[in-house]
């Protein structure tokens, strides 16, 4: 079985594109909660998110897909950690990591759709930023994804047939 995490700023296509993907997928659990709970987070609501999130991701493991596709998981929360608050508690880079991870750039429109923060070009930048810090913090593997909407799909097709051969 092959982990894939897509990871980067938000409104970049990565839900989109893990659900039209034909693959197994775990949803961002973050959207869930948020949707919930509203968008007023602490760190305390981060590590819930992480712990919620860890949770789905074990129970899509479970099964043992040959490529499981995650729509997120920790190390995007701690880039949101580091965003909102200025720091990122140990336990979110503690977390298990994917096989492999894609970084969606943030070279497409920003969309609101009611729980996303960051849509002016600064903190979208800023926050794309932090996103590929904290790959880089955890020392995981990953490949840049990015262009038009067709070509984000193509190249994440790409990757996940790549992989695929490695099983």
């Amino acid at each position: 079985m092959i982990t894939l995490c897509l990871h980067g700023a938000e409104s970049t296509g990565k839900s989109v594109l893990a659900e039209r993907l034909g693959y197994p997928w775990v949803p961002e659990y973050g959207r869930t909660y948020c949707e919930e709970h509203g968008t007023d987070l602490t760190m305390a609501d981060l590590l819930a998110i992480a712990e919620g999130q860890a949770e789905e991701n074990r129970k899509a493991m479970a099964a043992r897909p040959p490529v499981l596709l995650l729509d997120t998981d920790q190390l995007m929360t701690a880039a949101w950690a580091q965003m909102l608050f200025g720091d990122v508690p140990p336990a979110l880079l503690a977390y298990p990591k994917a096989d492999h991870y894609l970084l969606f750039a943030p070279d497409v429109p920003w969309r609101d759709d009611g729980t996303r923060f960051f849509g002016t070009d600064d903190r979208r930048a800023r926050f794309a930023a932090l996103a590929e810090e904290m790959l880089v913090r955890a020392e995981v593997p990953f490949a840049r994804i990015g262009g038009s909407w067709q070509e984000r799909e193509a190249q994440v097709r790409l990757a996940i047939s790549a992989l695929a051969r490695t099983l």
